[in-house]
């Protein structure tokens, strides 16, 4: 708990550092999400489904209320009281059990340890609903500074080629050199097109998961200190996985199941109850000749039953024991399935471990890369200023620095997101941890608390609004997505010096 909170503190101390105005932060993506998320609302709901297990497993102990109303008519006329005459019956059943060979507790015992298996799925969506918002949140920040950085690479090499076109005016330069310094700024334009490209496509998809389209996104916060060590994560990931715990559950409510099945070979015994009503509406008179309005036959006969009723079943054809072995061989799914669901918890924590510890040393490479390159190019620019680097060389010196920038910003965002993705397998990722503060976190108790006692057949939830959003609107424009501009001379055409 005392690391739940370092995450919470840490996620909510960026709001109080110099957030600019109107800027949309990590925590503003984490709440609208948690509110408007229709694959979260779905998980909610797949919940909800889940509870009413517990009831309808209730449903099998309690009475059973029926009644029987006819009206009949016999074919061969009223006048033939034998033959069936007119007849009106009206029946109640009354049957409540006593024993039904302990399927019935067997099968709350299911559907409540299934209720605690759905809300660590629950948990388990809400954490991989978070990473998803981190990986789109920094996708979005990731491509709009590859964005820029192409930009001004762009410019650059737009300058670049204007002075090599004013020496190869004057003869300083040759054609050859003016056009190397065309086709690389043709290149660079290329790719600022794919990488306006690419922040659309992450825009996207951050308005697919967060349900808005991202305006003017802040830096993220520093992540919470992370173990120090995979082992170490890997413990804490065995102690607070919701994917193990609901796998652990899972195997639990197939034990319950197979007793159910067993169930099915023993007696059940019910008490029955009912009255019983006949009304033959006049005709029965019609069989002595009794005239009307003189006392003839009772032309109503009531009765009521009471007892105690016992199946016993000797054989059902081999069906008892088919299911019986279906329900151990559910139970074996499950068991193997909580293995594997070990393995790949234990596998993700120490895949996110590995990446984020790679990401961090790719940072550290990366800036002393960009710091060389920036040095380097200085360097050969100087040097082409007196004739000792051509040109080639100093547009291949902008470009590994671009691509040194590029790879940079690359790792920063693989870092962040492979961190949050450790605090996910570790069980840390789920609303509690992150401090939401946009109203009160959803209860997973509160609906199967609602309807765990529920016992009247005309009961019903209220009318569902979706808490999904839609993003069918239209798409703001982006300035820096839009097409570059080209300077003049856009064809690479190139004037020979004048004589």
């Amino acid at each position: 708990m005392r690391f739940r909170g370092k995450i919470v503190a840490v996620l909510l101390g960026s709001a109080a550092l110099g957030t600019p105005v109107f800027a949309t932060t990590l925590q503003d993506a984490f709440v609208q999400t948690y509110s408007t998320n229709p694959s979260l609302s779905a998980a909610r709901a797949q919940l909800r489904a889940t509870d009413e297990g517990v009831p309808l497993a209730k449903a099998q102990s309690r009475l059973q209320v029926s009644s029987t109303l006819g009206l009949s008519q016999s074919s061969n006329g009223i006048d033939h009281y034998n033959n069936g005459a007119r007849d009106l019956t009206a029946q109640l059943n009354l049957s409540y059990p006593l024993f039904q060979g302990g399927r019935v507790k067997n099968s709350i015992n299911a559907a409540q340890t299934r209720v605690i298996a759905g809300r660590a799925d629950l948990r388990t969506a809400e954490g991989n609903i978070f990473v998803a918002v981190v990986s789109a949140y920094m996708d979005v920040i990731r491509d709009a500074s590859i964005v820029d950085l192409n930009r001004k690479n762009v410019d650059v090499l737009n300058t670049n080629l204007k002075a090599s076109r004013d020496r190869f005016q004057v003869g300083d330069l040759t054609r050859t050199d003016v056009a190397q310094s065309e086709a690389r700024l043709s290149l660079a334009r290329s790719q600022l097109i794919t990488a306006q490209g690419n922040l659309t496509a992450s825009r996207e998809n951050y308005r697919r998961v967060v349900g808005s389209w991202p305006e003017n996104l802040d830096l993220p916060p520093s992540l919470p200190k992370l173990p120090a060590d995979p082992d170490q994560a890997v413990t804490v990931s065995l102690q607070n996985s919701p994917a193990l715990q609901a796998a652990s559950a899972a195997a639990k409510a197939a034990g319950y199941d197979v007793n159910v099945a067993r169930g099915q070979r023993l007696p059940t015994f019910s008490a029955i109850a009912g009255p019983n009503y006949n009304n033959y509406l006049g005709t029965a008179n019609r069989l002595n000749g009794v005239p009307k309005g003189s006392p003839g036959l009772d032309q109503v006969q009531t009765s009521n039953t009471f007892g105690v009723q016992m199946t016993l079943p000797l054989y059902q054809g081999g069906l008892a024991g088919a299911q019986v072995r279906q329900a151990q061989a559910q139970q074996n799914i499950a068991v193997e399935q909580g293995i594997d669901t070990e393995r790949q918890v234990i596998a993700n924590t120490r895949g996110a471990f590995a990446a984020y510890e790679a990401s961090a040393a790719a940072i550290t490479a990366n800036q002393q890369a960009v710091s060389a390159n920036e040095l380097a190019l200085e360097g050969v620019r100087a040097e082409n200023r007196v004739g000792t680097r051509t040109v080639l060389d100093v547009l291949n010196a902008e470009q590994e620095l671009l691509n040194s920038q590029v790879q940079l910003v690359s790792a920063q965002h693989d870092e962040y997101v492979a961190g949050f993705a450790l605090l996910n397998a570790m069980g840390m990722a789920e609303a509690r941890d992150l401090g939401l503060d946009g109203g009160s976190l959803y209860d997973p108790t509160a609906n199967y608390n609602h309807v765990k006692g529920w016992i009247g057949d005309w009961s019903e939830q209220p009318r569902y609004t979706p808490k999904g959003t839609h993003t069918n609107g239209p798409t703001p424009i982006n300035p820096d997505v839009a097409p570059y501009d080209p300077d003049a001379n856009p064809n690479g055409a190139v004037t020979p010096p004048q004589q």
